[in-house]
């Protein structure tokens, strides 16, 4: 038990360092970006018509701490990151905990709903695709594969807009109905919103499920056909008790390491899917601060946020693994 509580304590520590040594170079790529905040503000100002002097650019340099050295306002940064105090949008001027609010959690559940999505669909199709001797079956699992990697997710989204808009007359973009996009949350505004939502977590799962299908048979296939597979069936372990105590038990554990790139892949692809969409959400706020505002501040919260999410959910999986892998607990207990 104490070599387990060591274990946990060192993968604690290393997820802290990671997160931390992320945030540093996320902080340092938005210094790099030519010009400071004041700069582009100010700059922003002068294109609305106000006439802007060095004399402004400066005190508007010192009012923002930056002319402090980049150490201090690095810690200071990283020190309110961890309270969830990111400052002040540089170029809406609005504090950034507010104006995420909960279009990060939002992004973040759609995300994690399309890799639940992908999993409990390529886990038992991968294995069934390995044990099955129906030609029919496994080629159309083949099939359904190959076609999620091949059709982009954008182009999927298209395909259903336009689909849904010619039967339907309506494009399904949006995460919530006109009357409800401002509205305090209630039983009808959840109700109007997951009957949005499903379309970009099947969207964003689509690509998903296929290469998680691929993986899983990958996995199986070499589990399968292994000596202590055999041994187990000269025990005269079959069936399902067989298949789900050895092969997959042990080819599930890949899968599970996997978790917290697979969410960074889906979240990848949310800003394409959300400009495609109009979905007012996190993804669609970082493509505008990196590709239209270069609201370098507004982004490097976004993909902090994004960050802590995903060494944290790579926290949780390692834990998970060993407890569930007999291999991981023997190497971690002796």
């Amino acid at each position: 038990m104490l070599q387990f509580a060591r274990f946990t304590f060192t993968r604690a520590f290393l997820a802290m360092f990671t997160l931390i040594l992320v945030s540093f170079i996320v902080f340092s790529l938005m210094e790099l970006v030519p010009g400071d905040c004041a700069e582009r503000y100010l700059a922003f100002k002068n294109t609305q018509g106000s006439g802007i002097s060095l004399a402004d650019i400066e005190a508007e340099r010192i009012r923002l701490g930056l002319d402090q050295p980049y150490l201090t306002r690095w810690v200071a940064w990283i020190g309110n990151a961890f309270v969830g105090d990111f400052g002040n949008s540089c170029i809406l001027r609005l504090n950034i905990a507010d104006l995420l609010g909960e279009k990060f959690y939002i992004s973040l559940g759609i995300c994690l709903a399309s890799l639940l999505l992908a999993y409990l669909i390529a886990v038992p199709a991968g294995i069934l695709s390995v044990v099955s001797k129906s030609k029919a079956l496994n080629n159309g699992i083949r099939f359904t594969s190959y076609l999620g990697l091949a059709m982009p997710n954008f182009l999927l989204a298209l395909i259903i807009m336009l689909f849904s808009t010619i039967m339907f007359g309506d494009s399904l973009t949006g995460l919530f109905s006109a009357e409800f996009r401002d509205a305090p949350w209630s039983t009808e505004r959840v109700a109007d919103f997951l009957s949005r939502a499903w379309l970009p977590v099947f969207i964003l799962g689509w690509s998903a499920t296929a290469f998680a299908l691929q993986t899983v048979r990958a996995l199986m296939s070499d589990e399968v056909g292994k000596l202590y597979v055999t041994a187990a069936q000269a025990r005269g372990v079959t069936g399902r008790r067989l298949l789900w105590r050895y092969p997959a038990r042990h080819a599930l554990g890949p899968i599970i390491n996997s978790l917290g790139f697979d969410l960074n892949r889906i979240f990848n692809e949310l800003p394409i899917v959300a400009l495609i969409l109009t979905l007012t959400d996190a993804g669609a706020l970082l493509i505008d601060a990196l590709a239209r505002s270069n609201d370098q501040q507004l982004a490097g919260a976004i993909i902090f946020l994004l960050t802590a999410s995903i060494v944290a959910l790579n926290f949780i999986t390692d834990i998970i693994l060993a407890l569930t892998d007999p291999r991981v607990r023997r190497s971690i207990l002796g």
